[in-house]
């Protein structure tokens, strides 16, 4: 079991974002692995906990800012940066989506949490169908948002990806992309606006393993065994989404046996905007009521 640490309040990014609440968070010891950082809420006594998996190039913090505060009415949150993101683990091995799932299994066993609401987002949705392939047995219901089991079916669409991806990869080495999306407003600690939280986030990425990271979902295929999955699912659909189009999405759905579908009228930045957290609490809620 991993040794826990506490991080020293305030050395990271914490405190409120227009009127939401960012946990702090602490670094967690997991062996062999390295260690990761990891913000949480409690919730209510006896709830369900969720395991919230953020997308690529974000952060625990930075993806699921406007959610904390509605889901820790009804739930236990626990919130990883994945490796090579924010301050998740660092490693030399080439990136693999199936190692984030076992440093996820890692810290779920370090924190003792027995099975948990997989909630992945964007990257976060392989992150999450891997963790229940390889751990089942700490995963009792899936929330997969904006996500897909196969991101690119055809090499045009895989070749212009990876050229965005070294793009924005040029962009980050450069401190370029240091601004959040528009409609913003909020401060996250006094003095400090919202874009200098998200640059700091972003500063904090390794980019080797950001690439890599890139590069591992462009070719991602979960294959037949989608059909396997035997835990309550909800597939939240952003129906506006460039970046993971929305007919992905609901192949998704389809290929997981009685998985449900909640739509979403956005794109695929819906995370930042506040209207995101009703339908993902709706979600949640659906899926908690039935493992129960």
């Amino acid at each position: 079991m991993g040794q826990m640490t506490s991080e020293r309040p305030g050395a990271g990014p914490s405190g409120r974002t227009d009127g939401r609440p960012v946990p702090y968070g602490r670094r967690i010891d997991l062996g062999r692995r390295g260690s990761t950082f990891v913000r949480e809420l409690p919730g209510p006594e006896g709830a369900p906990t969720l395991l919230l998996l953020h997308g690529w190039c974000a952060s625990g913090g930075l993806n699921w800012f406007r959610a904390y505060e509605p889901l820790a009415e009804h739930f236990r949150i626990i919130a990883p940066d994945l490796r090579g993101h924010g301050r998740g683990v660092r490693s030399q091995r080439v990136f693999r989506i199936a190692d984030c799932a076992d440093d996820c299994a890692a810290l779920l066993t370090a924190l003792d949490t027995g099975p948990v609401i997989a909630v992945g987002y964007s990257m976060g949705g392989p992150v999450a169908q891997q963790l229940w392939r390889r751990h089942r047995d700490l995963v009792a219901g899936l929330v997969l948002c904006a996500t897909a089991g196969e991101f690119f079916t055809g090499r045009a669409a895989r070749v212009a990806f990876r050229a965005g991806l070294f793009t924005l990869v040029a962009a980050l080495r450069a401190g370029a992309v240091t601004r959040m999306p528009a409609g913003l407003p909020g401060v996250v600690v006094p003095g400090r606006s919202t874009a200098a939280w998200a640059a700091d986030e972003f500063r904090r990425h390794d980019l080797r393993m950001l690439v890599e990271a890139g590069h591992s979902l462009s070719t991602y295929r979960a294959g037949t065994w989608l059909g396997e999955i035997d835990v309550p699912t909800t597939v939240v659909c952003t129906t506006a989404d460039r970046g993971v189009p929305p007919d992905t999405q609901l192949a998704l759905a389809g290929a997981i046996p009685q998985a449900r579908v909640v739509s979403v009228d956005d794109g695929h930045m819906a995370c930042m905007n506040e209207a995101f957290a009703a339908p993902l609490l709706r979600a949640c809620t659906g899926v908690a009521d039935r493992v129960r």
